[in-house]
């Protein structure tokens, strides 16, 4: 009997392998609609370190020195992510006027400040890597030989939408 049965679970898992995944929905551009992404709190470390993995690959691709996390950037980059979601818009200007270079100067950070990526989506951390490669700008930032350090925050509001901060610099 105890046979019967394990049979029948394996055929049944090896025919629920056969399904066809789900046709994902289609934009006006041919590519994915995104789908809300939320984040809880046990996830900020892994969405952290997966970014700093992505980032630290890419950069090996280009012949670039790998990144470290550093707190001070960390913080400008939560700062500031929550500021944009109070304005209602990704730029990089704070609602007193401050630059990233001013955010960065005001949590201590005093090495050189290479630039900052920023967005406004329901899409994921790597999602938003891919989106920020795709441009001239952020792709430079992002792979400049020059960094050894990173900081990466991000702010989500109750209607899914995430704002994301990536801040680079040397020591």
């Amino acid at each position: 009997m105890l046979r019967l049965i394990s049979l029948l679970l394996v055929a049944s898992l090896a025919l629920a392998a056969c399904a066809p995944a789900p046709e994902p929905t289609l934009g006006p551009d041919g590519k994915p609609l995104p789908k809300l992404y939320r984040i809880n709190e046990g996830q900020s470390s892994n969405i952290q370190f997966r970014m700093l993995d992505s980032v630290n690959s890419l950069r090996a691709a280009a012949a670039a020195p790998p990144v470290a996390f550093d707190a001070q950037l960390n913080a400008a980059a939560a700062t500031h992510a929550r500021d944009m979601s109070l304005q209602n818009r990704p730029w990089h200007f704070g609602s007193d006027g401050s630059s990233p270079i001013d955010r960065a100067r005001r949590v201590g950070f005093g090495g050189l400040f290479i630039g900052e990526a920023i967005s406004e989506t329901y899409e994921t951390e790597v999602e938003t890597l891919a989106a920020w490669l795709e441009e001239e700008g952020p792709r430079r930032i992002i792979l400049d030989p020059r960094a050894n350090v990173m900081g990466f925050n991000w702010f989500q509001e109750s209607n899914g939408k995430i704002w994301w901060v990536l801040e680079m610099g040397a020591n």
